[in-house]
């Protein structure tokens, strides 16, 4: 006798092992009709797959989130038979869902963008023929033997490199093709429907390696209806028009040269901007009580190696060797900053009264991303995050993270970002033990549960740092897009790694605790989301320039210095166009540069001793007084409102 437990709490009987649609038809024709997948105790499987113990069991169907994965991996999957039946000499190797779609790596091909649509004709067939997508499991050994026979080395090379432990693999089939998987997958590629396209081709190496082969790399997405497809390229659209790229360099915010790939300049208006967010985010962390320190930018690869990133991170370090001073000795550039902060807190005898100790800092960051993977300001080679490192015995953790909750509650509020809450779980390659990783984890469940109501965060299974688990902030921006920026990591292991020791009531030493945290991520990240957020038209107290005063003629040029020599005195960052161009061209300058206010000066405003504004909305005003408008301007600019007109 085998027990379901549906989500309802009810529960079925079934007299042998049962699958996923026949648990559906049980329930109801309907349910059984729209079925494509099956939740068992929290896993997604295929529908047919046989489940053979008691269990909790939910059924996918179009209207599970869950279901856009298994769609997108079929149809991930549907491209890799279309390209192998239209180009017999490619190889197809791995081909995953994502964010927004899904991709599939191919090898022995070069495809352009004219391709694509041959592709999906191609694609549209297997769909029509409504194939049968089967599973089989079979031992490692006959799935080499298989995939050897057919060429296929790319998938051989995976099955070689599964742990000797894993004796079995899954396959799956839909027509003549196989493919090595995990699954799962959609019943039949009839289910795809219609909303599915293929965006563009990029290079790609094979496992992420620039010293393997190189691959072509074909991206598309999925939805289960044609207005959800239509919605996205829409949506699309306007994130092109939003490119931070694009913005920054029309704004004259950054600048990113062939010879720093990876980092960037920061313009003269960008980097004003850059000291707003950091100035304000220096006095707020001064009030909550943190000190900030500056470290050197490398360090010995003793440090490294103290702290386990030189057995976890190398890779993604930039490494400095064979100097005159020092021949036999190995340099990192610092990727982080946990290390140094650990030697600060070493620098004196700390006492339980100490704690907590906060250290802050926003020291230049060093981290060797791949080429490929560099996109604009949201991932860089060279960036300042905005770090802190906070010292705390245990009973203190739950106190830590609701002040660090608030904190970020301020800041995201700031700009009307939206954001969740994410729990990080321990990773494969994590150090320390499993009982401490435990009690870390439970802490966070806790503070999470009670922070947020129980369950309503996400969870992302071994996504944690190496040394300990954490809370990830997933902001979203104006067009609802995610992005990771803030992070809280809770840390019992590098503390005692470095002999970190605080004095204890009962005159003990004990090793603290460690909270890591960003709430910017990084300023040259957190940049890049703003730029897109808010479409270039910033918020007024972080503008760059306030307000552009716009003569109309060369005749109003001294009335409007004076005007701006006021303004400038009254605190807000205003300049004047020097260049002698019509009325309506400076208008439109000033707009395009979305400057919040254009203060236009000519004979009417000298007569009246008033000026007229109009702000980068296309909305005037007319003969208002200076002082009014020098007051609204520092309160909105005081008060960080979102509004130009408070």
């Amino acid at each position: 006798m085998i027990e379901i437990q549906l989500p309802d709490g009810s529960k079925l009987p079934f007299e042998a092992p049962v699958n996923g649609l026949q648990i559906a038809e049980k329930i109801s024709v309907n349910l059984a009709k729209a079925a494509l997948a099956t939740i068992v105790d929290g896993t997604l499987t295929d529908l047919m797959t046989p489940i053979t113990t008691n269990a909790t069991v939910s059924i996918v169907t179009t209207k599970t989130p869950e279901s856009l994965e298994i769609l997108r991996h079929s149809t991930a999957h549907t491209l890799a038979q279309a390209v192998e039946a239209l180009y017999p000499n490619a190889k197809a190797t791995i081909g995953p869902a994502i964010d927004n779609g899904f991709y599939y790596d191919f090898h022995g091909i070069i495809l352009k963008e004219e391709d694509l649509p041959k592709i999906e004709a191609k694609m549209a067939e297997i769909v029509a023929a409504d194939l049968e997508i089967t599973r089989s499991v079979v031992s490692r050994e006959t799935a080499r033997d298989i995939f050897t026979k057919r060429g296929e080395t790319f998938k051989v090379e995976l099955i070689d490199d599964l742990p000797e432990d894993v004796k079995e693999v899954s396959l799956y089939a839909q027509g003549d093709y196989v493919e090595l998987c995990r699954g799962p997958h959609l019943p039949r590629t009839g289910l795809i429907g219609k909303a599915f396209k293929l965006t563009k081709v990029a290079a790609a190496y094979w496992r992420g390696d620039s010293n393997r082969e190189s691959l072509q790399r074909v991206y598309g997405t999925a939805f289960w209806s044609e207005k959800e497809l239509k919605a996205y390229f829409d949506l699309m659209a306007e994130a092109e028009k939003r490119d931070h790229r694009k913005i920054g360099k029309a704004l004259d915010l950054f600048y990113f040269d062939p010879t720093a790939p990876g980092c960037p300049y920061w313009l003269p208006k960008g980097l004003k901007m850059y000291n707003i967010l950091l100035d304000y985010w220096r006095k707020e962390h001064e009030k909550a009580g943190y000190q900030e320190f500056a470290g050197p930018l490398m360090n010995s690869k003793v440090l490294w190696e103290t702290s386990g990133h030189w057995a976890h991170y190398k890779d993604d370090m930039y490494l400095l060797t064979a100097t005159e001073m020092a021949e036999n000795e190995v340099y990192a550039l610092k990727p982080m900053s946990c290390p140094s902060t650990m030697l600060l807190f070493n620098l004196k005898t700390r006492s339980y009264q100490d704690l907590p100790i906060r250290f802050s800092d926003v020291d230049m960051i060093h981290r060797n991303e791949a080429s490929g993977a560099l996109n604009g300001m949201f991932r860089v080679r060279e960036f300042h995050q905005d770090d802190a490192h906070i010292f705390i015995t245990e009973d203190q953790i739950e106190e830590e993270y609701e002040r660090l909750f608030a904190l970020a509650d301020q800041f995201y509020n700031l700009f009307g970002l939206k954001y969740e809450m994410k729990l990080s779980t321990r990773p494969d390659d994590f150090i320390g033990d499993i009982e401490t990783w435990n009690r870390a984890e439970d802490a966070l469940r806790r503070i999470l549960d009670k922070h947020c109501g129980k369950g309503n965060y996400a969870l992302k299974e071994k996504d944690g740092a190496f040394y300990g688990p954490k809370v990830d902030i997933a902001m979203k921006d104006a067009l609802g897009r995610e992005w990771q920026t803030g992070t809280f990591q809770l840390d019992f292991q590098l503390a005692g790694r470095f002999g970190c020791k605080y004095i204890d009531k009962d005159g003990s030493q004990k090793t603290p605790v460690v909270i890591h945290r960003v709430l910017y991520g990084s300023l040259e990240r957190f940049m890049g989301v703003l730029t897109e957020h808010f479409a270039g038209a910033f918020p007024v107290w972080i503008c760059p320039v306030q307000v552009r005063l716009l003569p109309v003629s060369d005749k109003h040029r001294e009335a409007a210095q004076k005007i701006l020599d006021k303004l400038q005195a009254a605190g807000i960052r205003a300049e004047m166009e020097r260049q002698s161009n019509t009325i309506g061209y400076q208008i439109r300058e000033a707009h395009n540069a979305k400057i919040p206010y254009a203060v236009i000066i000519g004979d009417k405003e000298i007569e009246s001793n008033t000026i007229s504004v109009r702000d980068r909305t296309g909305a005037q005003k007319n003969a208002i007084s200076l002082d009014d408008f020098i007051a609204t301007v520092k309160k909105v600019n005081d008060t960080q409102s979102l509004n130009l007109w408070d």
